[in-house]
Order: C-alpha cells, then sequence, then structure tokens
C-alpha cells in the first residue's frame, strides 16, 4: 500500500506542470472550436455587438445553395490534385539523388531546402513580381520567340495553376527531407544484394526504394493533401481569390465571410465543413499508417 502511495506521488509532478499548457489549449483552441460550432447554427452578422440569434440550420441551407462556395470547392479539389502528386513523386526522386555520397553534396541538400524557411509572404511577393507583364517570366518567353506575355495572375485558366506552381517550389524540400530521413534508414546491404541479382541503378528502387518508403509515401500524400486544402497565404498574396473567384479556395472565402463581410455565422459554417473534410484526411492517414505497420 505504501509503495503504490509513492508509485502515485511520484507520477503527480508531470501532470501538474501540464496544466498549464493545458489551460491554455483550451483557451485558444478547444473553446474557440466550441463557440465556432455553436456559432453555425446562429445568425451573428455585420452588428456582432449583437448577440447571436438561433436559426438551426439556415446557414447549412445557404451554404449549399451558395454558388461561389461550390466554386471554391471545386478549385480546391483541383489544387489537390494538382499539388499533391507532384509533391508525392517529385520530392522523393530529388531525395534519392541527394543521398548519393559525394562532395558537397549538402550543399545540394541545402539549396533545395532554402526555400522552405523563407516566409510566404516573401516567396508570394517575389513571385507575383516575376509573373507580371513586364516580369522575368514574360522577358524570357519574348527572347525565345514569345511576342505577348502570358498574363499569369490575371486569365481565370491560368490564376490557380500559377499558385501553385509556387506552393511545389515552397514545399518540395520539406518532403524531401521526409524522404531523405527514410532512405537513411535503408540498410545499403539490401542494395548490394540486389545488384547481384542483377538489379540496375532505377531497378534497384522499384524492387526495394518503394516497397520500404510506402509509409513515407502515405504520410506525405497526406500532409500535402491537408495541407493544399488550407492554402489561403499563397492565394491572398498573389491573387486575392481573383479574377471572377477562379482561384478562390475554401479558406480564402471562409476569411472574406469572417473578415470583409463580417458575416461571422456563416464562416463558421464554412469552417466547419472545412474542419470535417480534414478530418476525413486525417482519419485516412491513421488508417494508410496502419495498414503500412502491418
Amino acid at each position: 500500500m505504501l509503495k503504490n502511495i509513492k508509485f502515485e506521488q511520484k507520477m503527480l509532478p508531470p501532470y501538474v506542470f501540464l496544466i498549464p499548457a493545458l489551460i491554455l489549449l483550451c483557451l485558444t483552441v478547444l473553446f474557440p472550436a466550441i463557440q465556432a460550432f455553436a456559432l453555425s447554427f446562429t445568425s451573428y452578422e455585420y452588428d456582432i455587438t449583437q448577440p447571436p440569434q438561433w436559426i438551426g440550420w439556415d446557414n447549412f441551407l445557404r451554404l449549399w445553395q451558395d454558388e461561389v462556395f461550390w466554386l471554391t470547392i471545386k478549385n480546391t479539389l483541383l489544387y489537390l490534385l494538382g499539388v499533391v502528386p507532384i509533391l508525392v513523386i517529385a520530392p522523393l526522386g530529388l531525395a534519392i539523388l541527394v543521398n548519393q555520397k559525394l562532395q558537397g553534396i549538402n550543399w545540394f541538400r541545402t539549396a533545395f531546402y532554402t526555400p522552405v524557411v523563407i516566409s510566404m509572404v516573401v516567396a508570394g511577393i517575389a513571385w507575383k513580381a516575376l509573373y507580371t507583364q513586364n516580369g522575368l517570366f514574360n522577358q524570357f518567353l519574348k527572347q525565345i520567340g514569345f511576342s505577348e506575355g502570358i498574363r499569369w495572375l490575371t486569365d481565370p485558366k491560368l490564376a490557380l495553376w500559377s499558385v501553385m506552381l509556387v506552393t511545389i517550389w515552397k514545399g518540395i524540400g520539406y518532403y524531401m527531407v521526409i524522404y531523405l530521413a527514410g532512405l537513411q534508414s535503408i540498410s545499403p546491404e539490401l542494395y548490394e544484394a540486389a545488384a547481384i541479382d542483377g538489379s540496375d541503378s532505377w531497378q534497384k528502387h522499384l524492387d526495394i526504394t518503394l516497397p520500404l518508403m510506402r509509409p513515407y509515401l502515405f504520410l506525405v500524400a497526406i500532409i500535402s493533401a491537408i495541407s493544399a486544402t488550407k492554402v489561403f497565404e499563397e492565394i491572398y498574396i498573389m491573387t486575392q481569390g481573383g479574377p471572377r473567384n477562379s482561384s478562390k479556395t475554401v479558406v480564402y472565402f471562409l476569411y472574406e465571410k469572417a473578415f470583409q463581410d463580417l458575416d461571422i455565422s456563416y464562416a463558421c459554417t464554412i469552417g466547419l465543413i472545412l474542419f470535417l473534410g480534414i478530418l476525413g484526411l486525417s482519419i485516412i492517414n491513421v488508417k494508410l499508417t496502419a495498414d503500412s505497420n502491418e
């Protein structure tokens, strides 16, 4: 009995030290999330000094009938399809290249990772300057024979794809490091055995690298999908959802309703739908990770 009391006394201090962090987490995350969920069923707009009025499912019905919302869903899904496959495949190839034992390879790793540490605000402003009518990209196109430049950010058909390129450029180094950690955990003896069996330089990656890197592939796919779903900074800095809503995503639409239109309850409804989508991706991540570890 005395031993159990002493054991419990030893286990108590760690939980005591967690209390301040738990209080901060509740005040900054849990309580606002519960409040936002409640506001989804109220009318709380324009005059935020007035208390919210309960309206039930009206916001969800309004969302169902909102053409702009469905356009943002389409743009967000297009963003997922355009960004995620590249961010899953390209960093793996890059990680294989920089995993070689060559002189000065650390410089290449640093160079590829540098965009990750650059602020998105700075990167967005720089890329926006490159995309202008007299920017570097159009100047290069004119040098090789294109008399008229491309309207990268002002053409509704190109604006979203132009922003995707910035997201890919910014994230490829981050996922390269994740893959690099996985590659360095693979025993070199496996590649030596594959070479004896006749696997060439690329065949060995199909036979050994891809199967062993499957958990990392799932992880990168889910992380990049969640990040693409929540894309905001690039859109805000470079296009602000234009032209004609062609680059407006769900998160930017939420921001627009909450902070420009002060339609707080409707923004909370959009946020709830976004939360459910990200929750679904997280559940898929847990499921795929568990299956790959079996």
